[in-house]
């Protein structure tokens, strides 16, 4: 069992949450519900191995960008199927950032992006793929890698 665990906290949508995050993802299953007779109070379920923690605790709190959920992916793919499901009802923002239809924050980032940011050690293709990805909003590994050689 992981030591530490996202707890996310829903007005009354966590059932519906859990079963939109773990249609989303591979390897991801609801591993408990919680019920007080016919409505769900909290859940617990995993994500690519990640095990959440979901409630719903009322309109107390809601979901800010000050947390996000960071998901690293492998290819062009990977990062346009995530983001088309994962946007749908929500909002698109700036730098492989987006907020779902319950307003959780995620980013969208290939592994790409890091790799070319480094630069390989120059500055200089490392700031124009900087510049590129600060003028996006879903992440185009093709134009990071234009930026990093310099081209358009």
């Amino acid at each position: 069992m992981q030591k530490i665990t996202t707890f996310l906290w829903f007005n009354q949508e966590a059932e519906e949450a859990m079963n939109f995050y773990t249609s989303v993802f591979a390897n991801s299953g609801i591993l408990s519900l919680v019920r007080n007779g016919d409505r769900v109070v909290s859940g617990t379920f995993q994500l690519e191995g990640q095990t959440f923690m979901a409630l719903n605790g009322g309109p107390h709190y809601t979901f800010t960008p000050a947390i996000s959920l960071f998901v690293s992916c492998e290819s062009q793919e990977e990062v346009d199927e995530l983001w088309e499901k994962l946007v749908e009802g929500g909002e698109e923002s700036r730098c492989g950032w987006l907020k779902d239809r319950f307003g959780l924050s995620w980013q969208i980032i290939p592994k790409a992006l890091g790799e070319l940011m480094h630069g390989g050690g120059d500055a200089a293709r490392a700031q124009r793929v900087m510049n590129a990805m600060l003028g996006m909003n879903r992440i185009i590994i093709e134009d990071l890698k234009r930026a990093y050689e310099g081209e358009g």
